[in-house]
């Protein structure tokens, strides 16, 4: 927590050095203190600045959306060593009040977004200003977003030949045998050796400190005294590590849908509580489809609409659904539903429609997008490099074996699925690190913001409570009984208006803060959108 004052006293003396700085690789350049590091690399941004000028064509982002990159040291304990590029993408505020036209709205400088992961990309964050409930933020902020390191432009990090990722049909049992477990626990150790071989010495410095410590630099180098930033889902993990590092830092902080930031749920624990809360989740999905029989005929109870969803389970099983559609692409469409509850209408209705002779409504939502191959495969390799390099995992597969055989006896839905995406962790080949505990003091950092929904199954909500306990002063906003990850600007306007209280004026609501749930979709198929796969089970 010392690098703001080191940045602040020294900031002149680290300028006038980095013209003698060597410029070897980060294994030659001599070693310092992480801290240290990054008040060099700040320094150095701030002087810097970002050279913003037209994206690169592959984003696809319009002319109003202006790209530059900054750079940050592969390892902050090498700061002149080996540095890597982030892409930034900015839209300048726009100063025009949405409700009165003839009104200047002040600039309040940048805001920072990240839209979590690990693994995802913010760099078509700044889009989202012509939407209308952001349209007064648009006009305060210049709304900056980023690719992490690790992600797409930014020092890609690979682990596999993305024309290896399964294109489908493939399994996915509930139960798995013996022989199964078998042959995931030989995926998961190529695919360890994979990311260990592709990045060497690297990997290691793919992980939660450093995209924070990457943070203060992109703060730096937007010239930004104080920093201004929404994190959503994983986001709001390296938020708070940020809050922990750099409190001095922070202006105003937004977290959407918390992570839970107690070092002993960092990561595995925190996976067996995902699961947990997906079991929850996935019953109110089939609650909700069970209401609404006279419009599904999919059972009108939940345990009959699983009955339902277990036969279209073995028929895909026994012949894929155009040929690509088995249970495990069944199981990602229908893991989406428990992210957002405005996809269950047409999964219900895809569902519906298949039982009936129907398949092309299923193969539609849940085909592999193959275009996306290469995209899917960075933001897996992202993804497991900072979970598995943030802290301990379990090393032997008899823990694993044994703690999610107990789970799914409770929880069948994800909890195998979420235990074959992480136990590559198990085999992993860089070094661990220990979970940072993150805390703050009371006064020693701004009054922050953290926003909830009570059923919020990849984020559950004890998690957002132990944040709010941890970061002193903060405010927590919950959603009640609504389960949707990703809360801010959403369907819910009591939401919404405190977080343009806050981020607008500074006004903040009592230390806990109650909005009623937003209404439950209603039954049409109209939403035939999907996620990517590769980020469906990200927190």
């Amino acid at each position: 927590m010392r690098a703001a004052a080191l940045y602040s006293a020294a900031g002149a003396l680290l300028l006038s050095s980095l013209s003698l700085a060597p410029a070897g690789n980060a294994g030659a350049a001599p070693r310092t203190d992480e801290r240290h590091g990054t008040a060099v690399a700040a320094a150095r941004a701030k002087a810097a600045g970002i050279a913003f000028r037209r994206c690169p064509k592959e984003q696809g982002l319009p002319g109003n959306v202006q790209c530059g990159t900054v750079s940050v040291p592969l390892d902050y304990s090498r700061p002149y060593g080996k540095q890597i590029r982030l892409l930034v993408s900015r839209a300048t505020a726009t100063h025009k009040d949405p409700h009165n036209s003839k009104r200047r709205v002040p600039g309040q400088g940048a805001l920072v977004y990240n839209p979590g992961g690990p693994g995802a990309s913010g760099v078509q964050f700044p889009l989202i200003g012509v939407i209308p409930a952001w349209k007064r933020l648009a006009a305060a902020y210049d709304l900056v977003g980023y690719a992490p390191r690790g992600v797409g432009p930014s020092a890609p990090l690979s682990c596999q030949d993305p024309k290896h990722i399964a294109k489908g049909p493939s399994l996915a049992p509930t139960f798995p045998s013996e022989a199964y477990k078998k042959e995931r626990v030989e995926r998961a150790k190529a695919y360890a050796r994979g990311c260990a071989e592709r990045a060497g010495s690297a990997l290691q410095y793919y992980n939660s400190l450093n995209n924070a410590r990457d943070l203060d630099v992109l703060r730096a180098a937007l010239r930004e005294e104080k920093l201004t930033f929404m994190g959503a889902s994983y986001g709001t993990y390296f938020g708070a590590l940020y809050a922990h590092l750099f409190p001095q830092h922070v202006r105003r902080m937004v977290f959407d849908s918390a992570v839970n930031p107690d070092p002993k749920q960092i990561w595995y624990h925190s996976n067996l509580a995902q699961s947990a809360a997906f079991e929850g989740r996935w019953t109110d999905f089939r609650d909700w489809v069970a209401k609404h029989d006279d419009v599904y005929g999919l059972g009108v109870t939940a345990d009959e609409v699983l009955a339902s969803y277990e036969k279209v389970r073995a028929r895909l099983a026994a012949r894929p659904a155009g040929g690509k559609i088995g249970p495990g692409q069944l199981q990602e469409a229908f893991l989406q539903a428990g992210y957002y509850d405005d996809y269950w209408p047409s999964r219900a209705q895809a569902l519906s429609a298949y039982l009936k002779g129907d398949a092309k409504p299923l193969v539609e939502l849940a085909s592999p997008v193959t275009e996306a191959a290469a995209e899917e495969e960075n933001t897996n390799a992202v993804y497991t490099a900072v979970e598995c390099n943030d802290a301990p995992w379990p090393t032997d597969w008899a823990v694993w074996d044994r703690d999610n055989t107990r789970l799914a006896r409770v929880a069948p839905f994800e909890t195998w699925d979420n235990a074959w995406m992480n136990l590559p962790c198990a085999f992993w080949q860089a070094p661990r690190q220990k979970a940072v505990d993150v805390r703050t003091g009371p006064g020693e950092l701004p009054p922050t913001l953290i926003l909830a929904a009570e059923r919020d199954a990849a984020t559950p909500y004890e998690g957002a409570l132990e944040m709010h306990r941890r970061l002193a002063g903060s405010v927590l906003v919950t959603e009640r009984d609504a389960g949707t990850h990703g809360i801010a600007y959403g369907p819910n306007a009591c939401v919404n208006g405190h977080v343009d209280a806050y981020l607008l004026e500074g006004r903040l609501p009592g230390r806990r803060a109650a909005c009623e749930g937003h209404p439950e979709p209603k039954p049409t198929a109209a939403d035939k959108r999907r996620h990517k796969t590769a980020a469906a089970r990200r927190p």
